[in-house]
């Protein structure tokens, strides 16, 4: 989907973690027209992420997230995942039903290696968030990278799972809004593949090249699959 197709529908994001990727996302999404919330285990830096992303934004506590937010997104480093969903009522029940984006980048940075034994930590957030319909994207994409502001048909491919439609149809144009396509792997099951190929880029990375270069250009229209878009 383009951000042409996708931006007329406003919805209220939940961003739950303050750093780097929580801002960028919620500025590129305020820009859009979307309101946002901002929270995470420190009240001081829900402030200042929310300052920081602009008027659209406010803080708030992480017990009210599940009540102001139609879309919530999972911005946490991997070691405090399952404290942030407790806070925020996950085991509880209290974000049944609703979208959740999971952009946790579950790696040794150091070795690329993926740190959950078994499963993904989109498996992980499912468990942790119940009735919860969980998409696992934005993970590969550092935060400079949004807005895209280039040609629609140079714009980032966004590799997304899930097993909601519902869910993926309103990730996808979320990912339109910050100027990029959105392409569906197929159910959350595909979650660890697509988290392991963080730890590709990043050893791709520590050898000296762009990661860019490491995969084949491959055209699917010409092997007969159609496109990236959902």
């Amino acid at each position: 989907m383009t951000p042409q197709e996708t931006k007329e529908i406003m919805v209220n994001i939940g961003l739950l973690g303050t750093g780097n990727l929580s801002v960028a996302l919620g500025k590129a999404w305020a820009t859009a027209g979307h309101s946002i919330v901002v929270t995470g285990r420190s009240p001081d830096r829900a402030k200042a992420a929310a300052e920081w992303i602009g008027d659209a934004a406010t803080p708030i506590d992480p017990g009210q997230l599940a009540d102001q937010a139609e879309v919530i997104v999972v911005a946490i480093a991997w070691g405090g995942l399952e404290e942030a969903l407790r806070l925020v009522g996950g085991p509880d029940g209290m974000l049944s039903g609703t979208t959740v984006i999971d952009c946790t980048n579950a790696v040794d940075f150091a070795t690329g290696r993926l740190l959950p034994e078994t499963g993904s930590a989109a498996e992980l957030v499912a468990n942790l968030a119940v009735g919860a319909h969980v998409v696992k994207a934005l993970h590969l994409f550092a935060g400079a990278s949004w807005p895209f502001a280039g040609e629609v048909g140079a714009s980032p491919v966004v590799a997304i799972c899930g097993d909601d439609a519902g869910a993926l149809n309103r990730t996808a144009a979320l990912i339109g809004d910050l100027g990029a396509r959105a392409a569906v792997l197929g159910g959350l099951s595909a979650a660890r593949q697509a988290e392991e190929a963080a730890g590709f880029v990043m050893r791709v990375v520590a050898a000296g090249a762009n990661p860019r270069f490491a995969v084949p250009d491959v055209d699917p229209a010409l092997i007969g699959l159609g496109t990236a878009n959902p």
